[in-house]
């Protein structure tokens, strides 16, 4: 039999998606509610026991609630929310994490799926510091822009529904300015920082896409490592990736811009580290999708490993 998967909230913005990645697959089975019984807790709970695999696309309450439903031990959960993103009882949702990771998703009863800032940072961050050029307690800086998308219905209309009272006609700005983005808090965990990290997103006037950056000041780290040694270390640490590519120098080199677009449609995140060697600088870049690896992507990556499948089944580059 094929493995049954049930989406909690198909009708948002990444359960469509997630939805639309399996909707012509045929190794595996959807569940789902009529429009009249997706906010019945009672049919709810009755799926959520009964799938093999369940979806969470929810607000983080709502997703609490629906763990709270679960009684089956042998029902299993990706959780789309920021819930359990530091939770250790959950399994970080991100197969590129480390070596065992793909393995630790595959055997999990519980996956946190990473949020679309937070696994952009994490793959950037991560592989620096446990190579030792980046030391855990450095005071990091991240840059990001975002399509609105990122930011869920309400952000949508802010900038799609002229009639919302919270209409805007700007083509970008700065947010969450008290510095306690959600996401913080699951880099610093994830990234192996043992301070917060300086995280200054941005939302920008396009739908989807995604640039992450990580600015490095080469002379202000431990033995002044040099651009390559920063590559070297993103390379050795995503040489067996699936979804996560690595640009080379030279073809970084030669860009002079960088589009958040430019991979919109893709399920891959691509990381560039662009240099300037004479003043002993680097920033390093991830590009994605915000709806695709930095959410229904990555959602159904961890699916098909938790059902056995090759990871990338059905995925996008």
């Amino acid at each position: 039999m094929t493995p049954t998967i049930f989406i909690d909230g198909e009708a948002g913005t990444t359960g469509l998606q997630i939805r639309e990645r399996l909707a012509g697959r045929r190794d595996v089975t959807l569940l789902s509610l009529d429009n009249s019984r997706r906010k019945d807790p009672a049919a709810r709970a009755e799926m959520l026991n009964r799938a093999d695999i369940s979806i969470l696309c929810l607000p983080d309450e709502a997703s609490r609630q629906a763990v709270a439903m679960v009684d089956n031990p042998d029902a299993r959960l990706i959780d789309a929310s920021i819930a359990y993103r530091t939770d250790s009882d959950w399994v970080y949702g991100m197969a590129e994490y480390g070596p065992d990771q793909a393995q630790r998703i595959a055997a999990a009863k519980r996956v946190t799926n990473p949020g679309c800032y937070a696994c952009s940072a994490v793959a950037m961050v991560r592989p620096l510091v446990m190579a030792g050029i980046v030391p855990a307690d450095f005071p990091v800086t991240l840059n990001a822009v975002s399509g609105y998308s990122g930011g869920g219905r309400k952000l949508i209309e802010t900038f799609e529904d002229v009639a919302s009272p919270k209409y805007t006609k700007s083509t970008f700005y700065l947010y969450a300015l008290g510095l306690e983005h959600k996401h913080t808090e699951e880099i610093r965990v994830h990234g192996g920082l043992d301070r917060r990290p300086l995280f200054v997103p941005s939302v920008g006037r396009f739908a989807q896409g995604m640039i992450v950056s990580l600015p490095l000041q080469l002379w202000a780290l431990p033995g002044a490592p040099g651009a390559a040694d920063v590559h070297g270390a993103l390379a050795d640490h995503y040489a067996p990736a699936s979804m996560v590519t690595l640009a080379a120098l030279a073809e970084t080199a030669a860009m002079d811009t960088l589009d958040p677009e430019a991979l919109n449609g893709s399920d891959e995140m691509r990381l560039h580290v662009f240099a300037n060697q004479d003043h002993g600088q680097v920033v390093v870049a991830a590009l994605l999708d915000n709806l695709g690896k930095g959410a229904s992507g990555q959602a159904v990556q961890n699916m098909n490993l938790m059902c056995g499948f090759e990871q990338t089944t059905g995925l996008k580059r």
